[in-house]
Protein backbone atom coordinates (compact mmCIF):
# COMPACT_ATOMS: atom_id res chain seq x y z
CA UNK A 1 0.00 0.00 0.00
CA UNK A 2 2.36 2.23 1.24
CA UNK A 3 5.77 3.02 -0.59
CA UNK A 4 8.87 4.67 0.19
CA UNK A 5 9.11 8.27 -1.34
CA UNK A 6 11.59 9.25 -4.09
CA UNK A 7 11.07 12.67 -4.47
CA UNK A 8 12.91 15.75 -2.78
CA UNK A 9 10.53 16.58 0.08
CA UNK A 10 11.06 13.27 1.62
CA UNK A 11 12.81 13.34 5.06
CA UNK A 12 15.22 10.25 4.37
CA UNK A 13 14.65 7.68 1.69
CA UNK A 14 14.17 4.87 4.99
CA UNK A 15 11.53 7.04 6.72
CA UNK A 16 9.38 7.46 3.11
CA UNK A 17 8.46 10.86 4.03
CA UNK A 18 5.59 12.10 2.52
CA UNK A 19 3.52 15.91 1.92
CA UNK A 20 -0.42 15.54 2.17
CA UNK A 21 -0.89 15.53 -0.79
CA UNK A 22 0.96 12.85 -2.16
CA UNK A 23 0.05 10.65 1.22
CA UNK A 24 -3.51 11.29 0.28
CA UNK A 25 -2.88 9.66 -2.87
CA UNK A 26 -1.07 7.10 -1.69
CA UNK A 27 -3.66 6.13 1.11
CA UNK A 28 -6.42 6.76 -1.02
CA UNK A 29 -7.89 9.20 1.50
CA UNK A 30 -8.69 12.76 1.24
CA UNK A 31 -6.46 15.60 2.61
CA UNK A 32 -9.46 16.61 4.29
CA UNK A 33 -10.61 13.42 5.93
CA UNK A 34 -6.73 13.02 6.78
CA UNK A 35 -6.75 16.56 8.85
CA UNK A 36 -9.93 15.73 10.46
CA UNK A 37 -8.75 12.68 12.17
CA UNK A 38 -5.30 14.03 13.10
CA UNK A 39 -6.85 16.44 14.91
CA UNK A 40 -9.77 14.67 16.65
CA UNK A 41 -7.88 11.54 17.55
CA UNK A 42 -4.29 11.91 16.92
CA UNK A 43 -4.63 9.27 14.08
CA UNK A 44 -1.22 10.88 12.19
CA UNK A 45 1.93 12.11 13.86
CA UNK A 46 3.96 13.53 11.34
CA UNK A 47 7.17 15.30 11.34
CA UNK A 48 8.55 18.27 9.98
CA UNK A 49 11.11 18.43 7.25
CA UNK A 50 14.14 20.90 7.26
CA UNK A 51 11.49 23.64 5.12
CA UNK A 52 8.87 23.31 8.00
CA UNK A 53 6.31 21.19 6.06
CA UNK A 54 4.35 18.32 7.55
CA UNK A 55 5.70 14.92 6.56
CA UNK A 56 3.95 11.73 6.86
CA UNK A 57 5.31 8.24 6.91
CA UNK A 58 5.38 4.76 7.17
CA UNK A 59 4.19 4.54 10.79
CA UNK A 60 0.98 7.04 9.22
CA UNK A 61 0.32 5.27 6.68
CA UNK A 62 -0.31 1.98 8.66
CA UNK A 63 -2.40 3.61 10.99
CA UNK A 64 -4.33 5.02 8.01
CA UNK A 65 -5.07 1.53 6.86
CA UNK A 66 -5.93 0.37 10.30
CA UNK A 67 -8.46 2.72 10.47
CA UNK A 68 -10.13 1.89 7.24
CA UNK A 69 -10.18 -1.71 8.17
CA UNK A 70 -12.44 -0.31 11.65
CA UNK A 71 -15.00 1.65 9.44
CA UNK A 72 -15.01 -1.09 6.92
CA UNK A 73 -15.91 -3.34 9.91
CA UNK A 74 -18.51 -1.37 10.99
CA UNK A 75 -17.12 0.52 14.04
CA UNK A 76 -17.54 3.72 14.68
CA UNK A 77 -14.56 6.15 13.79
CA UNK A 78 -13.96 7.04 17.40
CA UNK A 79 -13.28 3.60 18.17
CA UNK A 80 -11.23 2.68 14.83
CA UNK A 81 -8.93 5.35 15.89
CA UNK A 82 -8.50 3.99 18.73
CA UNK A 83 -7.80 0.04 17.77
CA UNK A 84 -5.81 2.15 15.37
CA UNK A 85 -3.79 3.58 18.48
CA UNK A 86 -3.35 0.96 20.00
CA UNK A 87 -2.65 -2.30 18.01
CA UNK A 88 0.51 -4.01 18.94
CA UNK A 89 2.83 -4.39 15.87
CA UNK A 90 2.27 -7.89 13.81
CA UNK A 91 4.78 -10.35 15.60
CA UNK A 92 7.31 -11.90 14.32
CA UNK A 93 6.96 -15.43 12.74
CA UNK A 94 3.42 -14.42 12.12
CA UNK A 95 3.58 -15.14 8.18
CA UNK A 96 5.09 -18.27 8.84
CA UNK A 97 2.39 -19.56 10.96
CA UNK A 98 -0.09 -18.10 8.44
CA UNK A 99 1.84 -19.97 5.36
CA UNK A 100 1.33 -22.92 7.50
CA UNK A 101 -2.15 -22.59 8.14
CA UNK A 102 -3.12 -21.80 4.52
CA UNK A 103 -1.78 -24.72 2.55
CA UNK A 104 -3.01 -26.93 5.43
CA UNK A 105 -6.62 -25.22 4.68
CA UNK A 106 -5.76 -26.29 1.16
CA UNK A 107 -5.07 -29.99 2.55
CA UNK A 108 -8.86 -29.62 3.77
CA UNK A 109 -10.50 -27.77 1.27
CA UNK A 110 -11.10 -25.01 4.07
CA UNK A 111 -12.19 -22.27 2.33
CA UNK A 112 -13.60 -20.51 5.51
CA UNK A 113 -10.04 -20.54 7.43
CA UNK A 114 -8.16 -19.62 4.01
CA UNK A 115 -10.49 -16.52 3.98
CA UNK A 116 -9.67 -15.83 7.66
CA UNK A 117 -5.78 -15.87 7.23
CA UNK A 118 -5.80 -13.73 4.40
CA UNK A 119 -8.22 -11.70 6.70
CA UNK A 120 -5.42 -11.51 9.60
CA UNK A 121 -2.32 -11.03 7.12
CA UNK A 122 -3.85 -8.43 5.17
CA UNK A 123 -5.14 -6.46 8.49
CA UNK A 124 -2.01 -6.88 9.96
CA UNK A 125 0.61 -5.96 7.16
CA UNK A 126 0.86 -4.41 3.81
CA UNK A 127 -0.80 -6.18 0.40
CA UNK A 128 3.15 -5.97 -0.99
CA UNK A 129 4.05 -7.87 2.09
CA UNK A 130 1.30 -10.33 2.18
CA UNK A 131 1.96 -10.96 -1.82
CA UNK A 132 5.52 -11.25 -1.39
CA UNK A 133 5.64 -13.38 1.83
CA UNK A 134 2.55 -15.25 2.00
CA UNK A 135 0.14 -15.59 -0.90
CA UNK A 136 2.95 -16.62 -3.89
CA UNK A 137 5.18 -18.73 -1.68
CA UNK A 138 2.30 -20.60 -0.48
CA UNK A 139 1.14 -20.78 -4.01
CA UNK A 140 4.58 -22.25 -5.29
CA UNK A 141 4.72 -24.77 -2.20
CA UNK A 142 1.58 -26.26 -3.23
CA UNK A 143 2.41 -26.21 -7.17
CA UNK A 144 5.51 -27.82 -5.79
CA UNK A 145 3.51 -30.15 -3.66
CA UNK A 146 0.82 -31.26 -6.57
CA UNK A 147 3.95 -31.63 -9.04
CA UNK A 148 5.51 -34.24 -5.98
CA UNK A 149 2.31 -35.89 -6.04
CA UNK A 150 1.96 -34.58 -2.49
CA UNK A 151 -1.35 -32.86 -3.41
CA UNK A 152 -4.28 -33.49 -5.70
CA UNK A 153 -4.84 -31.18 -8.76
CA UNK A 154 -8.04 -30.19 -7.65
CA UNK A 155 -6.19 -28.80 -4.20
CA UNK A 156 -4.01 -26.78 -6.49
CA UNK A 157 -7.19 -25.49 -8.44
CA UNK A 158 -9.17 -24.58 -5.29
CA UNK A 159 -6.16 -22.58 -3.83
CA UNK A 160 -5.73 -20.88 -7.12
CA UNK A 161 -9.62 -19.72 -7.22
CA UNK A 162 -9.93 -18.58 -3.85
CA UNK A 163 -7.04 -16.86 -3.99
CA UNK A 164 -7.68 -15.45 -7.47
CA UNK A 165 -11.23 -14.10 -5.86
CA UNK A 166 -9.49 -12.53 -2.98
CA UNK A 167 -6.99 -10.74 -5.37
CA UNK A 168 -9.40 -9.51 -7.52
CA UNK A 169 -11.74 -8.02 -4.75
CA UNK A 170 -8.63 -5.67 -3.97
CA UNK A 171 -8.11 -4.34 -7.48
CA UNK A 172 -11.76 -3.15 -7.51
CA UNK A 173 -11.54 0.08 -9.90
CA UNK A 174 -8.12 -0.11 -10.19
CA UNK A 175 -8.57 1.35 -13.73
CA UNK A 176 -9.48 4.43 -12.00
CA UNK A 177 -7.64 7.48 -11.69
CA UNK A 178 -4.91 9.81 -13.19
CA UNK A 179 -2.05 7.73 -13.08
CA UNK A 180 -0.19 5.65 -16.00
CA UNK A 181 -1.52 3.24 -17.34
CA UNK A 182 -0.71 -0.71 -18.02
CA UNK A 183 -2.22 -3.00 -19.40
CA UNK A 184 -1.81 -7.13 -18.28
CA UNK A 185 -2.91 -10.03 -19.76
CA UNK A 186 -1.24 -13.28 -20.56
CA UNK A 187 -0.69 -14.99 -23.64
CA UNK A 188 -2.61 -16.92 -25.64
CA UNK A 189 -3.23 -20.43 -24.24
CA UNK A 190 -1.61 -19.43 -21.05
CA UNK A 191 -4.58 -19.52 -18.02
CA UNK A 192 -1.98 -18.89 -14.68
CA UNK A 193 -2.88 -15.33 -13.70
CA UNK A 194 -2.82 -14.68 -10.36
CA UNK A 195 1.21 -13.29 -10.20
CA UNK A 196 -0.04 -10.61 -13.10
CA UNK A 197 -2.87 -9.87 -10.69
CA UNK A 198 -0.44 -9.37 -8.19
CA UNK A 199 2.15 -7.10 -10.29
CA UNK A 200 -1.10 -5.10 -11.36
CA UNK A 201 -2.08 -4.75 -7.41
CA UNK A 202 1.10 -3.25 -6.69
CA UNK A 203 1.18 -1.39 -9.85
CA UNK A 204 -2.38 0.51 -8.42
CA UNK A 205 -0.21 1.02 -4.76
CA UNK A 206 2.19 2.70 -6.69
CA UNK A 207 -0.95 5.29 -8.34
CA UNK A 208 -1.26 3.25 -11.83
CA UNK A 209 -3.93 2.29 -13.71
CA UNK A 210 -4.83 -1.16 -14.60
CA UNK A 211 -6.80 -2.48 -17.36
CA UNK A 212 -6.45 -6.11 -16.99
CA UNK A 213 -7.32 -8.31 -19.75
CA UNK A 214 -6.93 -11.97 -17.79
CA UNK A 215 -6.12 -15.35 -19.51
CA UNK A 216 -5.89 -16.79 -22.86
CA UNK A 217 -5.56 -13.03 -24.88
CA UNK A 218 -5.20 -12.98 -28.57
CA UNK A 219 -2.14 -10.99 -29.08
CA UNK A 220 -4.33 -8.83 -31.35
CA UNK A 221 -6.63 -7.85 -29.23
CA UNK A 222 -3.91 -6.74 -26.72
CA UNK A 223 -2.40 -4.56 -29.75
CA UNK A 224 -5.94 -3.03 -30.70
CA UNK A 225 -6.43 -2.07 -26.95
CA UNK A 226 -2.56 -0.29 -26.85
CA UNK A 227 -3.24 1.19 -29.76
CA UNK A 228 -6.75 2.51 -28.80
CA UNK A 229 -5.48 3.65 -25.26
CA UNK A 230 -1.83 4.26 -25.38
CA UNK A 231 -0.38 2.56 -22.44
CA UNK A 232 2.84 3.88 -20.84
CA UNK A 233 3.71 -0.06 -20.07
CA UNK A 234 2.20 -3.55 -21.64
CA UNK A 235 2.81 -6.71 -19.55
CA UNK A 236 2.09 -10.44 -21.60
CA UNK A 237 2.64 -13.20 -18.86
CA UNK A 238 3.19 -16.99 -19.46
CA UNK A 239 4.47 -19.64 -17.52
CA UNK A 240 5.53 -21.35 -20.83
CA UNK A 241 7.71 -20.88 -23.24
CA UNK A 242 6.41 -22.01 -25.64
CA UNK A 243 3.13 -20.52 -25.65
CA UNK A 244 5.17 -16.89 -25.86
CA UNK A 245 7.48 -18.97 -28.77
CA UNK A 246 4.22 -19.37 -30.47
CA UNK A 247 3.01 -15.82 -30.54
CA UNK A 248 6.74 -14.52 -31.43
CA UNK A 249 6.11 -12.90 -34.57
CA UNK A 250 3.04 -10.87 -33.13
CA UNK A 251 4.89 -9.75 -29.69
CA UNK A 252 7.63 -8.79 -31.74
CA UNK A 253 5.27 -6.19 -33.98
CA UNK A 254 3.99 -5.50 -30.91
CA UNK A 255 6.85 -4.91 -28.72
CA UNK A 256 7.48 -1.72 -31.72
CA UNK A 257 4.55 0.00 -31.21
CA UNK A 258 4.24 -0.28 -27.88
CA UNK A 259 6.25 -0.45 -24.13
CA UNK A 260 5.89 -3.88 -23.96
CA UNK A 261 7.31 -6.55 -21.15
CA UNK A 262 7.15 -10.06 -20.79
CA UNK A 263 6.79 -11.64 -17.59
CA UNK A 264 6.26 -15.58 -15.95
CA UNK A 265 8.80 -18.43 -16.11
CA UNK A 266 8.14 -18.50 -19.72
CA UNK A 267 9.68 -15.07 -20.20
CA UNK A 268 13.33 -16.82 -20.72
CA UNK A 269 15.88 -14.17 -21.26
CA UNK A 270 17.09 -15.42 -24.53
CA UNK A 271 13.67 -15.60 -25.80
CA UNK A 272 13.28 -11.92 -24.75
CA UNK A 273 16.62 -10.85 -26.42
CA UNK A 274 15.42 -12.55 -29.49
CA UNK A 275 12.25 -11.43 -29.69
CA UNK A 276 13.92 -7.47 -28.78
CA UNK A 277 11.56 -6.35 -25.55
CA UNK A 278 12.09 -6.22 -22.13
CA UNK A 279 11.75 -9.04 -19.21
CA UNK A 280 10.53 -8.92 -15.68
CA UNK A 281 12.88 -11.11 -13.62
CA UNK A 282 12.41 -12.16 -10.20
CA UNK A 283 10.10 -10.83 -7.67
CA UNK A 284 7.30 -9.79 -8.95
CA UNK A 285 6.64 -7.34 -6.41
CA UNK A 286 9.66 -5.74 -6.40
CA UNK A 287 9.50 -6.12 -10.08
CA UNK A 288 6.58 -3.83 -10.06
CA UNK A 289 7.76 -1.13 -7.46
CA UNK A 290 11.13 -0.60 -9.61
CA UNK A 291 9.16 -0.53 -12.87
CA UNK A 292 6.39 1.81 -12.04
CA UNK A 293 8.78 3.72 -10.76
CA UNK A 294 11.16 3.98 -13.56
CA UNK A 295 8.25 3.95 -15.75
CA UNK A 296 6.35 6.38 -14.62
CA UNK A 297 9.57 9.16 -14.58
CA UNK A 298 10.38 9.18 -11.34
Amino acid sequence: MFVQCVYSDCVSSEQGALRIGEFARRTEVSPELLRAWERRYGLLQPVRSEGGFRLYTREDAERVARMQQGLEQGLSAAESARRALTSAPPAEGLLDDARLRLVTAVTAYDETTMHAVLDEALGAFSLETVLRELILPSLRQIGEQWEASELEVANEHFASNVVRERLLALARNWSRGAGPLAILACAPGERHDIGLIAFGLVLRSHGWRILFLGANTPVETLAKASTALKPRLVVVSSMDAELLEDAGDELRRLGRRAPLVLSGAGATEELCAQLHVDRLDGDLVAAAEVTARRRAGR
